[in-house]
């Protein structure tokens, strides 16, 4: 599935730091992270509430929290926005964010909203564990095992391989060493203390209240990324799901808790409500592949949006796509 856009603008964007698994975030439920970045993402595009006609969320872990099935539309309502307006819950895994996004602007375009706020948010850490089959009862002396509800959503029950499992098959069939993802995870880390010290993120980032040892604590900077990484460090860590494997502890992808909001509005909506454009949304793509090197995905659904729009990765400033190191330095090999 592909589209070119016309006329959609983005009005508002704001995120949460991101934090450790277990870390600073761990009791923000993914509902109150998603209100935190809603609200600052109104207030810093001049959003008012009733100006919202529609809200789309990203979510995969629905039971991470009590109200997780309800989760769009208390954070709709949380958020301020008028009860009247409809909320939608979307899961495309990794991409949910992503796909909420395009559910927003699919509102604009069919004239369903003139402005549509969109998001994602996890609470990993909130992941629970699960006891199944003892809703009618329970046998003596049967053992009923506590399932990681966290680990079971990153196995892919249909290929029977979990996250990392698929990154390393996707590596070995693409010749990608662990040196290879060890430059990677460390070009990485640099990048982002790079961008952190040059002041990038402070626009976009809102800062969260945590409850600390003494009373309140705001927590201002991303919990996850570690900008002390060092090739000697990335070296000295082992593979973890498969001997002599790629996947480290230093490569691999975070389990992370935090939430992202984006406004997208009409570009007559942002005339008529005084909103500034910060970016137009050009096209979108997504694809399918087969589930034992999910990690390919971002591959053809980049080749797919450069052709349906025309362009090419020359004409790229900036390309950012999201997964452990091992997996982008594929991309970078198979679209260079």
């Amino acid at each position: 599935m592909a589209g070119i856009v016309k006329g959609v603008v983005i009005v508002g964007a704001k995120r949460t730091v991101v934090g450790s698994f277990g870390g600073r975030l761990k009791d923000q439920s993914a509902c109150d992270l998603l209100v935190t970045s809603n609200k600052a993402a109104m207030v810093a595009a001049n959003v008012q509430p009733e100006m919202i006609d529609t809200v789309n969320v990203g979510n995969v872990l629905t039971y991470s929290s009590a109200d997780g099935i309800f989760l769009a539309r208390h954070v709709s309502i949380k958020s301020g926005i008028p009860i009247e307006k409809p909320a939608l819950q979307v899961n495309r895994l990794c991409g949910s964010g992503f796909q909420a996004v395009i559910n927003g602007v699919h509102d604009v375009l069919n004239g369903s909203a003139k402005v549509s706020l969109t998001g994602g948010t996890e609470n990993m850490s909130q992941a629970p564990f699960i006891i199944r089959n003892i809703r009618f009862g329970t046998q003596l002396g049967v053992s009923y095992p506590a399932e990681d509800s966290l680990w079971v959503g990153l196995t892919d029950t249909y290929c029977n391989l979990s996250m990392a499992m698929t990154a390393e098959k996707l590596g070995s069939q693409c010749n990608i060493s662990k040196e290879d993802a060890n430059e990677f995870a460390l070009r990485s880390q640099m990048s982002w203390k790079a961008a952190y010290e040059n002041g990038r993120f402070k626009e976009e980032l809102v800062p969260i209240e945590v409850k600390g040892k003494k009373g309140p604590e705001v927590i201002a900077i991303d919990e996850h990324p570690k900008p002390h990484t060092t090739m000697e460090g990335l070296k000295k860590l082992k593979a973890v799901f498969k001997e002599n494997g790629l996947v480290t502890a230093g490569t691999a992808s975070g389990i992370n808790d935090g939430a992202g909001t984006i406004i997208v509005a009409s570009e007559k909506a942002a005339s008529e409500y005084n909103l500034k454009p910060l970016a137009r949304i050009v096209a979108y793509s997504t694809v399918g592949v087969d589930p034992s090197i999910m990690g390919i995905g971002p591959v053809p659904a980049i080749e797919k949006v450069l052709s349906v729009s025309g362009l090419t990765m020359d004409q790229m400033d900036l390309i950012e796509v999201t997964f452990d190191s091992s997996l982008l330095k594929t991309f970078i090999t198979l679209l260079d």
